[in-house]
């Protein structure tokens, strides 16, 4: 049976691209490039091992900064050398969401903790940009039309080809939780979505109370691991 890791960085790897998208949109896999599959792989040795049912966080589609450059969703590459570490020459961008996440994996035990218990991932696994700059999936009524099909086959193949646990899953953002939801009320594979605040929306209009929006992320997380290990 293959590890965790190696379904996963298969999963990503392999996911097509749309040869064509609505609004100067364009989607590319960053797991195509040779350095970051390699990043990929080393996080996936060292985190995801064993196949114990991980609890899915589900955040937007990965930033070119961010996934994008390190293959790990919501971790810079500042972040993937010092807290996971695992260096890598990259230019060291910081980015908003991984500075929450990981003050949320650190409040449950640290990285190696953390990622026998949860997946980070994404609803849609490719990068998106318009005109150069990241764009969600989200932001035009045509391009969530376009890419729907997709971000359902990418949904379907996480759960099914990973082994996610399905008694809980937490969506990062509310924009996101309208699609996630409604997409699994059509496939049944969770039976509950927890929908908390984006990362990057918090670090940006919520700072000063950060302790506190940690201190429910930890609790929501750690709710939905105790289900999942009933």
């Amino acid at each position: 049976m293959l590890s965790f890791a190696d379904r996963l960085l298969h999963f990503l790897a392999t996911f097509p691209a749309p040869p064509l998208l609505p609004d100067e949109v364009v989607a590319f896999n960053p797991y195509q490039d040779a350095t970051v599959a390699n990043l990929m792989a080393q996080f996936g040795q060292k985190f995801y091992t064993g196949h114990r049912p991980r609890v899915a966080l589900l955040g937007i589609n990965p930033g070119r900064f961010g996934a994008g450059r390190t293959g790990v969703a919501f971790t810079d590459p500042a972040t993937l050398a010092a807290v996971c570490g695992i260096p890598n020459e990259l230019p060291q961008h910081p980015e908003l969401s991984s500075q929450f996440v990981y003050r949320v994996v650190a409040e449950l035990g640290g990285p190696a903790a953390f990622y026998q218990d949860f997946y980070l991932g994404s609803l849609y696994p490719l990068v998106l940009l318009r005109h150069g700059k990241n764009y969600n999936y989200y932001d035009s009524k045509t391009l969530t039309t376009a890419l729907e099909p997709d971000i359902r086959r990418s949904l379907q193949r996480q759960v099914e080809e990973l082994g996610l646990a399905r008694t809980a899953a937490v969506c990062l953002g509310r924009r996101n939780g309208l699609l996630f939801e409604k997409l699994n009320q059509e496939l049944k594979l969770f039976d509950t979505i927890r929908v908390l605040d984006h990362p990057r929306y918090l670090m940006q209009y919520k700072r000063r109370e950060l302790p506190t929006h940690v201190a429910h992320y930890v609790d929501v997380l750690a709710a939905c691991r105790n289900q999942a290990q009933e």
